[in-house]
């Protein structure tokens, strides 16, 4: 589309704001809802996540009650296929930038959820996208 965000690249990127969150960071339920029971990550750190431990460390994780927040910016998207969103974009967290990689999926219920997500350190001095 141009001119116009497709409804989807919308939906994924508001989900992507949501998990920025601290209350959702802090809450399973809230943040259950937007992660597909696949999910996986590979962390700016060089971690891989699983569904499972990402819930578990959210709440401790950046963004959250105690930690620096997240600023997320320069947000790009496009549909792959219907109900598949990638999505890019840059954070900056206490100072640190990165940039992400974000796959979303429509699920049978037809919610839109995090299926994959990878972080990528941007050193010191690089240029801005």
């Amino acid at each position: 589309m141009t001119g116009r965000q497709h409804p989807d690249v919308a939906e994924a990127i508001a989900g992507e704001l949501r998990l920025h969150d601290p209350a959702v960071r802090l809450s399973r339920p809230l943040a259950e809802a937007l992660f597909d029971p696949g999910f996986t990550e590979v962390g700016a750190s060089g971690r891989r996540w699983t569904y499972e431990e990402m819930l578990a460390a959210l709440p401790g994780l950046h963004g959250g009650a105690d930690g620096p927040p997240v600023v997320a910016e320069a947000f790009a998207g496009a549909v792959l296929a219907p109900g598949v969103v990638h999505l890019t974009y840059e954070t900056v967290i206490d100072g640190r930038r990165a940039r992400r990689s974000s796959l979303w999926r429509r699920d049978s219920a037809g919610a839109l959820r995090l299926y994959y997500h990878q972080g990528t350190p941007v050193p010191d001095g690089a240029a801005q996208p």
